[in-house]
């Protein structure tokens, strides 16, 4: 499927379809893909990629969902990266035997700094919304990259200069002062955040811009996505959307400047999933459908769970340009119940339709279009296939590679063989 390109990785829908355990298969013994790094594409310290190989579990945020098969994580210049939270992660990791885990981790030094300064002010302006947020994280990602448009932001390298730092560091207390001050939100002191990053710059390898050439040379790169694409900056359902390219674009871009093939393996559950605000046409409440990992969230807010959506899943593979292949999660939970439909297609104010229209890139008009189209549309419901991957298949026009019938690695089934 794969033969020698590079696979990129993305969640096809609002995010939580099981990106993690896809990547933790790619990068294990048994896809015998020869993965030299995963890396990370886009956003931060808010993923939360859960992946169970037996009696360990690990829900990854910044090291790549290929650790614990001991693949080495790139975080590249468009991840963000936040030094505290990558320590306490490297601590749970080595909890769970991973040896030194912060020697499988290196950084690319022009990637931007998710400080707790981001994090309040994040969380300031999520509670002066009140019940207009947006389903922020409020973990400061959208400040982050909200911040560095106008602003000489901190970045990875300035932690190996402790002036440099300390004066960015500053500069972001001073701008944010005046939301800080009008909500209740606080944040550690600059000189002990200079601190921490200078040790943290000091336990892990800061690299140039050409590293991610050299660790192509050593074997396949796994790039894994964050979030979903129909949260995408410029190709999701404004505004409840991300500070964040999720679709392939950035991943491509990286691959064609060294010149090298890659392949995308768009990910999906079997059903549809959304985490916070913003329009559902195939929620249903009535589904009772258990989600160990995923629990309402103070900012982020409640997850839901709705009918399986192909209209919004093409919409999404026309959004990355097309994928390669399908990797198809939780089958576990659909099989054998009669009350999880698909949608043929949506019922709007003047008409049927079956597929939604991508647009121009970076037209937030026609993305807030969108989001009023799919905010007033209503899901034509009909019986969901036996066949749900070769469903998936014909409807998304790329053939499923691999299907999740659980949680566990085990729990993996390769369609097609990866490596052909």
């Amino acid at each position: 499927m794969f033969g020698d390109r590079h696979v990129i990785v993305v969640d096809l829908g609002f995010g939580d379809a099981g990106k993690g355990a896809t990547v933790d298969w790619l990068c294990s013994p048994q896809a015998a893909l020869d993965v030299s790094t995963v890396v990370r594409f886009n956003g931060g310290a808010q993923a939360a990629h859960t992946v169970i190989d037996g009696t360990r579990r690990h829900t990854f945020r910044q090291f790549g969902s290929g650790t614990l098969s001991g693949v080495p994580t790139l975080l590249s210049r468009h991840a963000l990266v936040d030094p505290i939270a990558l320590a306490a992660e490297a601590r749970a990791l080595a909890a769970l035997g991973v040896g030194a885990p912060v020697d499988l981790v290196s950084v690319d030094e022009r990637a931007l700094l998710t400080t707790p300064i981001h994090g309040a002010a994040n969380r300031c302006r999520e509670d002066a919304r009140g019940t207009g947020r947006h389903g922020s994280c409020g973990m400061g990602i959208g400040e982050t990259a909200r911040y560095a448009l106008d602003h000489d932001a901190p970045r990875v390298r300035d932690c190996r200069d402790p002036d440099v730092l300390r004066r960015k560091l500053a500069d972001l207390e001073r701008y944010y002062a005046p939301l800080l001050a009008a909500g209740r939100h606080h944040h550690d002191p600059v000189d002990d955040l200079v601190a921490a990053y200078s040790e943290f710059a000091r336990a892990v390898a800061v690299v140039p811009a050409g590293r991610l050439a050299a660790l192509a040379r050593t074997g396949r790169l796994v790039f894994e996505g964050a979030q979903g694409v129909l949260l995408d900056e410029w190709r999701g359902l404004h505004p409840y959307t991300t500070w964040s390219t999720v679709e392939p674009r950035r991943a491509r871009a990286m691959l064609a400047k060294m010149g090298e093939p890659g392949a995308v393996l768009g990910v999906t559950r079997a059903y549809q999933t959304r985490h916070g605000a913003g329009p559902f046409p195939t929620e249903d409440a009535a589904l009772a459908i258990a989600e160990p990992d995923n629990t309402t969230g103070r900012y982020q807010g409640a997850f839901r769970v709705g009918h399986l959506d192909p209209i919004l899943l093409r919409y999404a593979v026309d959004a990355c340009g097309g994928v390669d292949a399908l990797a198809v999660n939780h089958l576990d939970v659909i099989a054998g119940r009669g009350d999880i439909c698909t949608a043929a297609g949506y019922f709007i104010p003047d008409g049927y339709l079956r597929r939604l229209d991508c647009g121009p890139w970076r037209d937030l008009d026609h993305q807030r279009r969108l989001t009023e189209l799919v905010g007033h549309s209503t899901p034509d419901l009909v019986p969901l296939p036996d066949d749900v991957p070769a469903f998936l298949a014909e409807r998304l026009q790329a053939p499923v590679m691999l299907t999740g019938h659980g949680p566990d690695r085990a729990d993996r089934r390769a369609r097609v063989a990866a490596a052909a």
